[in-house]
């Protein structure tokens, strides 16, 4: 009996230090804080268009200009003429929507003889149409325009998306001529 008491008495006492123990060593959880709220529609579209304009524009700036007109093959366009069918690209885009002609195709090169040229030309089509993009805001991001290669109404979100995607293909076009031209693209660099 002394026996059965000695036991029960050590299984209540390892049963209370037991839980005791593991509750201090266990650190009380750090509280999360709330998650912030979703981007607008409009917003969330204008930080995806500012993302790839700034992007183009820090290889527009970054390229050395003797290499401007490099190409990875003889069949391709050369970086300054991506660069032009990029940004032109925009306005396929922005001038339907302000009700303007759209262009009739690429930029020549020979219209953009310097780096800097260029340079500007990129920082004003994306400017533009960030621009485009907060005068709609959320409430215009249904607006319809007359989308110039399909011939058919489309909204104005839809048009402005697609030009991002177009814009980031390029983009990746130009990581490629910077890799081939031995050169490391800014986004690829460390960060300081």
């Amino acid at each position: 009996m002394k026996m059965l008491i000695k036991t029960l008495a050590l299984a209540v006492a390892i049963g209370c230090a037991v839980p005791h123990a593991s509750c201090q060593a266990t650190p009380a959880p750090t509280p999360v804080p709330n998650p912030k709220p979703p981007l607008s529609p409009s917003q969330s579209l204008l930080e995806s268009w500012n993302d790839i304009g700034r992007k183009l524009t820090a290889m527009a700036e970054d390229f050395p200009e003797d290499k401007y007109d490099f190409k990875p093959n003889k069949d391709e366009r050369s970086f300054a003429e991506q660069l032009l069918h990029a940004a032109n690209a925009n306005y396929f885009f922005i001038d339907p929507v302000k009700g303007v002609t759209a262009p009739q195709g690429d930029p020549k090169r020979s219209d953009f003889k310097s780096k800097a040229a260029i340079v500007e030309f990129v920082r004003k089509s994306f400017g533009e149409g960030a621009a485009l993009i907060k005068s709609k805001g959320d409430n215009g991001m249904s607006d319809l325009f007359l989308d110039p290669f399909a011939n058919q109404k489309s909204r104005f979100s839809d048009g402005a998306w697609g030009l991002i995607e177009h814009s980031g293909e390029h983009y990746g076009q130009l990581v490629v001529y910077y890799r081939t031209a031995g050169l490391v693209p800014p986004e690829s660099r460390p960060k300081k």
